[in-house]
């Protein structure tokens, strides 16, 4: 039995420190773990020698500064890690393994409001069509992140609103998918997981404050404070699409007026252009068309993006963050949304919050709460159960021949 204070507790809260040190960055150089754990050199090297000895980690030739170095990652046989987005048309689910290497994604077009049983059946299906895909079996599955395009209550963990998706009330996404797959899921909201997986593999790396503005079928942000999701007390910080532009506005699915949502969702922006383009124009299309020169789309496009400014200026008031990713279809526009975003900011923003934010558009596009997903997971999973199975794992690294999405964009 160990004992507070004692040498073999302190030994292993050191394991612990250096395989939680890997696991959050996915691959980290000798040097680069002792700076990050504060530990000394010596004491690393000897931790990661019984790491690699019990197959907890993975050791391989690298370079850094110039100089030859050895990267430490968490062994690709250690167990997988599944993703699942739930969007608002479709369904996608990936599967990682403890390298931060995908080894396997699918998506399938999927109406979430309809039923969240047909949305459940189709996730699991997917997840055990995956697993199979990847070769492995079910008990090497340490974990599941879910995202759903609504926000969480923190206490009840259900749907914090209804009137978003309808056909998913009392339901409680994390125990409903729990049950179904036997294994520990965690979940959060799409613009969360969005925020988390542009912040590790994507635009908002190397900073600690961001916002990640998703506009799609609503429009939300997930929030980055000092490197960590900010959800508030109840769960549903980030709601920027409820920010009021207009008092005698549009009523919003919310109940209230003028949400900058009714001024910016595709929902509400595409009846604008359907009369001369169509009723089953898309948000992308209204972007390809814009980017061909569509005098309409362009003027559409400008204004959603000058009311998405006014509420990224708010932010700025009130969060001064240093970085603000757009993604969702909409950030395919590139500069032609992107410039009218800026042009508000600067007009709004506190003149020394909106000089140091940078605006910029995901580098993961439609990926980004998918992999999200998975960081969820990674980022909250315990490392005893690790250390406890390090020495139990089989050979061979899942994926280890497969591309890898996260590590190449590391």
């Amino acid at each position: 039995m160990e004992t507070p204070g004692s040498q073999s507790s302190l030994h292993r809260a050191n394991l612990e420190r250096v395989v939680r040190a890997v696991r959050l960055a996915g691959s980290l150089t000798q040097a680069e773990i002792a700076r990050t754990t504060g530990l000394s050199a010596a004491t690393v090297s000897n931790i990661v020698r019984e790491l690699k000895d019990g197959g907890t980690v993975e050791v391989t030739p690298t370079s850094a500064g110039g100089r030859r170095a050895r990267a430490v990652s968490l062994s690709g046989d250690a167990g997988i890690v599944i993703g699942v987005d739930f969007g608002h048309t479709h369904l996608r689910v990936a599967v990682g393994n403890l390298a931060h290497q995908v080894v396997a994604e699918e998506s399938e077009p999927l109406d979430v409001d309809a039923s969240s049983k047909e949305g459940f059946d189709r996730a699991e299906a997917l997840v055990g069509r995956l697993i199979q895909t990847v070769g492995v079996g079910r008990d090497k599955v340490i974990g599941v992140g879910l995202g759903v395009p609504g926000p969480i209550d923190v206490e009840s963990g259900t749907l914090g609103s209804t009137s978003i998706l309808p056909g998913w009330t009392g339901i409680n996404p994390r125990q409903e998918l729990s049950e179904r797959l036997g294994v520990p899921v965690y979940v959060d909201n799409d613009a969360n997981l969005g925020a988390l997986g542009e912040l590790v593999w994507g635009s908002g790396r190397g900073v600690k404050d961001l916002a990640y503005i998703k506009v799609a079928s609503g429009v939300g942000a997930g929030l980055v404070i000092n490197g960590q999701i900010y959800r508030g007390p109840g769960g549903t910080a980030g709601e920027i699409g409820h920010i009021t532009l207009d008092e005698s506005g549009p009523v919003c699915r919310c109940g209230n007026r003028g949400c900058l949502e009714t001024f910016a969702a595709a929902r509400y922006v595409l009846p604008l252009l359907q009369p001369g383009h169509g009723p089953d124009l898309t948000m992308e299309r209204v972007v390809q068309l814009a980017q061909e020169g569509d005098p309409g789309c362009r003027r559409v496009i400008a204004d959603v993006g000058r009311h998405i400014g006014s509420g990224v200026a708010n932010l700025c008031n009130l969060l001064n963050p240093s970085r603000v990713v757009l993604g969702g279809s909409l950030a395919e526009a590139g500069e032609l949304v992107l410039a009218p975003i800026r042009e508000s900011v600067s007009r709004y923003a506190i003149p020394s919050a909106a000089r140091r934010l940078s605006v910029l558009t995901g580098a993961l596009g439609g990926r980004a709460e998918v992999l999200g997903a998975l960081a969820l997971v990674l980022s909250e999973m315990g490392d005893s159960t690790l250390l406890e199975s390090g020495s139990a794992t089989s050979p061979g690294s899942v994926g280890s021949e497969k591309d890898s999405a996260l590590s190449s964009s590391r």
